[in-house]
């Protein structure tokens, strides 16, 4: 998949494509949905499929100071849509100047002029432009003998609710990740470098591996059966564990983290890349009076967890992340 930063300028390979417009936080169901599409058309036409998405959200450019909210930060949305079969991916940079562009301006300049393409894709409520004035109607009058537009309706779980980033978002504030995973498609997961923590874990037998959440929107607060994935040079191994989410009440934590026991492994990870997929919600983060009564909560969390691995086995959707499948069953293609 090639990467492009600006549409100005763009080598004629990077220009003609079917492309698929949107934030694509999450890359949800939804917007896999609309992917597809795109790969459908391009097939059709014999040109690249493509997604134009902006970084930083613009979201974050316009309420800087708002709580963490992102699903997939940048590196976690281009695995997805390197895996979705996307061939070219236009990631703009969303700033003062990109937001003040018009809507009509951004149809000409960016879709027509700058990256020339064949055919457009977005969902039927997607916005663009100074003000969000431009929608998926303002492109349909300006297509019309200049590239294709479809627009894809919204697609609903199998519970009837709208796959959205926002849906998501909800769910995993409220401790609910197996209802976000059918949103999703796959278990919600987030993903950092191990950093060295104080090593309490190690003195009560139940060593962690700790990652920050930064930017990432913060779940709920509390303990989780997870999937973590050890991350080496592209390859991902996957292994049951239990987490922690929060600031560690017990320890006067000062930031939110998530610290991970893996069940029967031993490895030492520190600088590793760590993946960790939240499949079920256990209890909410508490505080402890001590290291003993940590160390009996904890084994009997990890008696929960493996329970949890056992209830939900054969699911696919509570599955490893990579082995999920890219739609939920019975959710509307």
């Amino acid at each position: 998949m090639r990467i492009f930063r600006h549409y100005l300028g763009l080598p004629d390979a990077a220009r003609g494509a079917a492309v698929a417009l949107g934030n694509f936080d999450g890359v949800h169901v939804g917007h896999q949905t609309v992917i597809r599409e795109v790969r459908g058309i391009a097939a059709r036409l014999g040109v690249a499929p493509a997604v134009l998405t902006f970084e930083p959200h613009p979201r974050q450019f316009f309420r800087p100071g708002e709580a963490p909210f992102q699903l997939t930060p940048f590196n976690t949305k281009v695995r997805h849509m390197r895996s979705l079969g996307v061939e070219v991916l236009y990631a703009f940079h969303f700033d003062e100047g990109f937001s003040k562009i018009p809507a009509q301006a951004f149809i000409h300049e960016v879709l027509m002029d700058g990256i020339a393409a064949r055919h457009i894709v977005c969902g039927e409520d997607f916005i663009f432009g100074h003000g969000r004035a431009g929608n998926a109607t303002l492109l349909g009058s300006a297509a019309a003998g200049r590239f294709g537009l479809t627009a894809v309706a919204p697609v609903l779980d199998p519970n009837g609710r709208v796959c959205s980033s926002t849906n998501i978002r909800r769910d995993l504030a409220e401790g609910k990740p197996e209802e976000a995973a059918l949103l999703l498609g796959r278990c919600w997961e987030v993903e950092g470098r191990v950093v060295e923590g104080a090593k309490r874990g190690r003195t009560i037998g139940f060593p962690t591996a700790n990652i920050g959440l930064q930017n990432y929107l913060h779940p709920k607060y509390g303990v989780y059966a997870v999937w973590a994935g050890i991350d080496r040079g592209g390859s991902t191994t996957w292994h049951p564990g239990v987490a922690n989410v929060g600031m560690r009440p017990t320890f006067q934590g000062e930031s939110a983290n998530v610290e991970t026991y893996i069940f029967d492994i031993a490895a030492d990870l520190y600088g590793d890349l760590l993946r960790v997929a939240f499949v079920r919600f256990l209890r909410p983060e508490r505080k402890f009076s001590g290291i003993d009564e940590i160390r009996t909560q904890i084994a009997h969390d990890c008696r929960a967890a493996r329970d949890v691995f056992e209830a939900v086995a054969g699911n696919p959707l509570l599955g490893p992340p990579d082995l999920a499948p890219r739609h939920a069953e019975g959710v509307a293609p």
